[in-house]
């Protein structure tokens, strides 16, 4: 078993690799769809949907113009065929991107990606829904304006944001979601033969199917084309200020109204909490800054690999130890190297200033120049690191400032039971402004984003099952948080259709928009809408099910079916010696 002191060492070693520029490139990110002579394959990122099956497609198809993705569309509707939309990124977790295994078609944006046209006086952009973020912030940049909101993570694709609802993190002005700052968009729907079995329609904010069709999670059509506003070129002054935890929550509504891209991070096993200061500064205040953030950084994959191979040891040897050292250096890099951020190419110190097009966002594991570099993201499943869930839930204010106390009452009762999720980036905590969309948020919202230890094997339980399964309940059954449309594992989305106001006026406009059922998804019939379970064995190690009995746990492994700790109505896999 590996000692501490190595898992110091090797996350040390880490540092010093990621700091030295001879390792400057990164092996891009393997293509989402492979196919032979018998059909395709899609995958995500990681290399594994939440229930871990496979999406088998008869076939895949490139649109490289809206034409050709009308085209794509229309043969498809003209063969009875069922068709779903993906990006040349695929980072959701759960299967929003997968047909019905048969009679289906894959229709794929990776190669719709070459229009982008800003209108500098009317201060938007125009770009086909495959070209991706930062090739989008790039050209705009390059034209003396800004994309306001965008994720943090840059490897996403134009549809792909607006589709899911991601987000950023503000209060302000049209908030954090980049679905909000919208103008119009385009989409290709099913037509009858009169219209040549597809059609294009041009939907302005106002139109009643505007509202469906800017979270839609691809069930309405495909977006082919998005325009967003922008606002003059500007620049963002960041500080990561580190406090003891034991009473933020009480300066979280604060903070969201007086800075405008604030979040903070929380450890809490550290008992520490780090608050974002993000604000907009004037785009000639001083400053070359850029936003390079540690955990999309490129790492050798024999790095990853060892790390991984440690932090398994300490999982299956129930090693908590081991895990409070790796959570307590991660956070003094985090510290040392100031997140990412940079100052002129290292990191001198707060504020970092530099220009928001290279603030706002990251990525730069995905981008390389060389396919046979060694350092690739540190999840790229053909490197064999890390390997995670990823839990994100979005809750009323008030109901979130609850949730905050029982996660303490949780972690006081053990608290190196949390040093798991603080190799993890901790807890983030992020604003999402009320919006119009159906599927948006329905109030001024606080977001909570998570990672967490995912065993190799789906029948293996991990280290602390059950204080992550009685956090994940907290969050989404007492205190009734929704979930991000391309996160979260199944119990996640236990009646959702309860919590967003919206869904049966999108139920209608989906019904309205594809009335054959050509986007319906196998995912949202057997998750959201209710139509099917998961009740077998081993059913709530990966979150497929919430356990009622000792068999959907692993009796044979000591983990049985136990109330929660804080929340006894909660029903988690505890480990038991008894």
């Amino acid at each position: 078993m590996a000692s501490p002191i190595r898992a110091l060492l090797l996350l040390l070693l880490l540092v010093v690799i990621g700091s030295n520029p001879y390792f400057t490139s990164a092996k891009p990110p393997a293509p989402p769809v492979r196919c032979n002579v018998t059909g395709c394959v899609l995958s995500n990122a990681y290399g594994a949907w939440g229930d871990r099956s496979e999406c088998w497609v008869r076939s895949v198809v490139y649109p490289t113009n809206e034409e050709a993705l009308r085209s794509a569309v229309a043969e498809a509707n003209r063969n009875n065929l069922k068709a779903k939309v993906v990006s040349g990124f695929s980072h959701a977790i759960p299967k929003l991107a997968c047909p019905p295994p048969e009679n289906s078609v894959l229709i794929s944006t990776a190669k719709y990606n070459t229009r982008i046209e800003v209108d500098v006086a009317g201060r938007t952009v125009t770009a086909d829904s495959g070209v991706g973020l930062r090739d989008l912030i790039d050209k705009v940049e390059a034209a003396g304006l800004s994309l306001v909101a965008s994720t943090y993570w840059e490897g996403v694709s134009v549809g792909g944001i607006i589709s899911t609802g991601s987000h950023g993190s503000s209060w302000w002005g049209k908030g954090g979601a980049v679905h909000d700052h919208v103008v119009s968009l385009s989409m290709v729907i099913p037509a009858g033969e009169s219209e040549g079995y597809a059609k294009v329609v041009r939907l302005l904010r106002g139109d009643p199917l505007f509202n469906a069709a800017s979270v839609s999670l691809g069930l309405l059509g495909i977006i082919s084309q998005v325009t967003l506003s922008l606002e003059p070129s500007f620049k963002r002054s960041i500080t990561y200020s580190f406090h003891d935890d034991a009473s933020f929550q009480d300066r979280l509504l604060d903070v969201a109204r007086k800075h405008e891209f604030p979040d903070l991070t929380w450890f809490p096993s550290q008992h520490t909490v780090a608050f974002r200061f993000d604000d907009r500064v004037p785009s000639n205040a001083s400053g070359d800054g850029i936003n390079d953030f540690i955990g999309f950084q490129p790492n050798l994959m024999a790095v990853c690999a060892a790390i991984r191979a440690t932090e398994k040891r300490y999982d299956e040897s129930r090693n908590r130890r081991g895990k409070c050292v790796t959570a307590a250096a991660e956070l003094e890099y985090r510290r040392l190297a100031g997140n990412g951020l940079k100052n002129n190419g290292i990191f001198t110190g707060y504020p970092v200033v530099g220009r928001q097009g290279k603030m706002q966002t990251s990525g730069s594991c995905q981008h390389s120049p060389e396919a046979d570099s060694l350092r690739t993201c540190p999840w790229d499943p053909r490197g064999k690191g890390l390997f995670f869930y990823e839990t994100t839930a979005i809750f009323s204010p008030p109901k979130f400032m609850d949730f905050i106390h029982d996660v303490k009452q949780l972690r006081d009762l053990k608290p190196e039971n949390f040093c798991g999720v603080d190799n993890y980036n901790g807890f983030l905590i992020r604003f999402i402004k009320k919006s119009d969309a159906l599927l948006g948020q329905p109030e001024d919202s606080i977001v909570l984003d998570f990672n967490y230890y995912r065993a190799d094997d789906p029948s293996t339980p991990r280290l602390n099952q059950d204080v992550w399964e009685e956090v994940e309940q907290m969050a989404f059954m007492k205190h009734g948080a929704r979930p991000h449309w391309a996160k979260n594992r199944r119990v996640a989305f236990l009646g959702v259709h309860r919590k967003y106001p919206g869904f049966s006026n999108f139920l209608a406009a989906k019904n309205q928009s594809d009335p054959g059922g050509m986007f319906q998804s196998p995912w949202w019939d057997e998750v959201v809408s209710g139509q099917g379970s998961n009740t077998g064995n081993g059913c709530a190690l990966e979150g497929q099910c919430i356990c009622a009995e000792d068999e959907h746990c692993s009796p044979s492994k000591g983990y049985l079916c136990r109330p929660g700790l804080v929340y006894k109505e909660a029903r988690v896999c505890r480990y038991t010696t008894g």
